[in-house]
């Protein structure tokens, strides 16, 4: 009981002598292409107040998010009551050029070229486009700058042109449509706090579908033309400790999207009609020991209103959920999806890593016409445990390359390998 007294006035004192410090000076080390102005805004703590230990490791936590930063750490300097604190800074390259090769849908050679830059004036504005070849061409322009009107408020927009070979999982047999879609995006990103974001925005779509190659279904549409409003809220609860590789704490996001038909032909108001789409990923993240990190994602998705169309948003695909299933082999109208891995580093020598994984992916589908109840009756399951490694570069922006290699369980199961740039969630 001493002790636990002892403890306490201790503590009590402690913070009493806090309390009476005050910032007087708050510098930054280690700038080199981000600006200092900018930096300014975004932290809590000011010169002036008095000092609070907590919004310094929030100041902190929040640097490690930015991707201008690879790593954050602090000083203190304390003299009569009067404290100058430092934020030592390590910066991210942060023009990234990327590269992706795939099996296309039809069994072709796909790949993708992009470059985006995340750190765009020293203010961590994105930039960048991409170009891909899947079958057929497209590509696309992003541009966000999330400060622009203040630390809280943001804005950005993108253009995508996008067309691919997509399977249609009709009832009398899977057929291939070459899709097309040309998109408009603004929106308006929100940081209200250091652990709450949202992003709010409405985009104008023209999506075609038409058919490709040879005995078509009979009753089954040729050709579908609409043209439609999405409108977009995406809500993210952070609460992430990083230390270049290694995750601790949790994230969750949701996103609800309404898809507005405005206009089309006959056909497209009976398979591409208005719907709700609902999707929610909480992903955790713990470091264990000294090279472990355990990360999961569990996924909750339902579209309501267009339960019956064959041409259902969500599809099971090796790089959106289940490693070594394939090439967008099902499509559904709800799905329910758990990603868990175990992380661990093998090797690190200064800006370098090898880390080593094993994982397990798992996930049911509700394939259109059918009840929700068909995502737990075991019809629609999936299993696939894996192995994998990535290569990762600790002072590039997510410049983690991965390799997996998924096994199938059950009846018809598929292997396969995957790759990618950045961690898979």
């Amino acid at each position: 009981m001493k002790r636990i007294l002892l403890l306490l006035f201790f503590a009590g004192t402690a913070l009493g002598n806090a309390q009476d410090l005050l910032v007087t000076e708050l510098d930054f080390m280690g700038l080199q292409r981000t600006k200092e102005s900018f930096l300014r805004r975004l932290v809590k703590v000011k010169p002036g107040t008095p000092y609070d230990s907590l919004k310094v490791v929030g100041d902190i936590e929040r640097l490690k998010r930015l991707p201008g930063i690879a790593n954050a750490t602090h000083k203190l300097k304390v003299e009569d009551h009067n404290v100058i604190i430092t934020y030592i800074i390590e910066e991210n390259f942060t023009l990234i050029p990327g590269l992706r090769i795939a099996t296309a849908n039809d069994g072709s050679f796909a790949y993708r070229i992009s470059a985006f830059e995340f750190n765009l004036f020293g203010n961590n504005q994105l930039l960048g486009g991409f170009y891909e070849r899947n079958v057929f061409d497209s590509y696309g322009f992003f541009w966000e700058h999330p400060f622009l009107f203040s630390d809280k408020v943001g804005i950005g927009f993108s253009y995508q042109d996008v067309t691919t070979q997509e399977p249609i999982f009709f009832e009398e047999g899977t057929k291939d449509y070459r899709f097309n879609s040309e998109m408009f995006e603004g929106k308006f990103i929100f940081s209200f706090n250091f652990n709450h974001e949202a992003e709010l925005g409405a985009s104008w779509v023209r999506e075609s579908y038409l058919f490709e190659g040879e005995d078509a279904i009979p009753n089954r549409p040729l050709e579908l033309d609409a043209d439609k409003i999405n409108y977009r809220l995406a809500y993210r609860y952070v609460d992430l400790d990083i230390d270049y590789q290694y995750f601790d704490g949790v994230l969750n996001e949701f996103t609800g999207q309404y898809i507005q038909f405005l206009s089309g032909d006959e056909p497209a108001e009976n398979f591409l009609r208005s719907f709700l789409s609902l999707r929610n990923d909480f992903i955790y993240y713990k470091k264990l020991g000294k090279g472990g990190n355990w990360a999961s994602r569990f996924r909750l998705a339902a579209a309501i209103g267009n339960e019956d169309s064959p041409f259902a948003p969500f599809t099971l695909d090796n790089q959106l959920n289940i490693r070594g299933v394939g090439n967008t082999v099902d499509r559904g109208t709800a799905a329910i999806v758990l990603n868990t891995e175990y992380r661990h580093t093998f090797y690190e020598r200064g800006w370098f890593v090898v880390q080593g994984n094993a994982f397990i992916d798992a996930g049911s589908w509700r394939t259109p016409g059918e009840d929700f109840s068909q995502l737990f009756d075991g019809s629609s399951t999936r299993l696939y445990p894996g192995l994998g490694f990535r290569l990762i570069h600790k002072r590039i922006f997510n410049a983690v390359f991965r390799l997996d290699y998924g096994f199938g369980i059950g009846n018809n199961a598929t292997n396969g390998i995957v790759f990618g740039i950045g961690q898979y969630f």
